[in-house]
């Protein structure tokens, strides 16, 4: 159980570190109140996801440290569902509704898009 612990916490560390650089180089690059930063580390998370999935199902070496290191760890530290629902509660009492409805049908489209694509890929490699 420790072992998964720090498999898991490990992968974690990463990927959050690495969803905080991104976002704010994506965010501080785009000069608006839109969640861009965000809604891109969620959907290149879902890419990643994805790819990672086919590639487990493909490759029966893909190992269940390497899936708890990649995909629970780094992908859940990676994406954040808090972060996207506190940005629209800001966007809310900021009466953005448009945006809200926007950035949330954003991030469920291209979600679910990117895990698909990331599931075609893994079966290109």
């Amino acid at each position: 159980m420790l072992k998964t612990i720090l498999l898991v916490g490990s992968g974690g560390f990463i990927g959050s570190v690495a969803r905080y650089l991104i976002s704010k180089l994506i965010q501080d690059s785009t000069f608006s109140s839109f969640p861009n930063g965000t809604l891109f580390v969620n959907v290149l998370g879902s890419l990643i996801l994805g790819f990672l999935v086919g590639l487990s199902i493909k490759n029966p070496s893909f190992s269940l440290g390497w899936r708890l290191i990649l995909m629970v760890g780094f992908c859940g530290g990676f994406t954040t569902f808090s972060t996207f629902t506190s940005e629209n509660l800001k966007l809310l009492q900021d009466g953005q509704f448009f945006f809200v409805l926007l950035y949330t049908g954003l991030s469920i489209l291209l979600g679910f898009t990117a895990v698909y694509l990331g599931y075609l890929l893994s079966k290109l490699v």
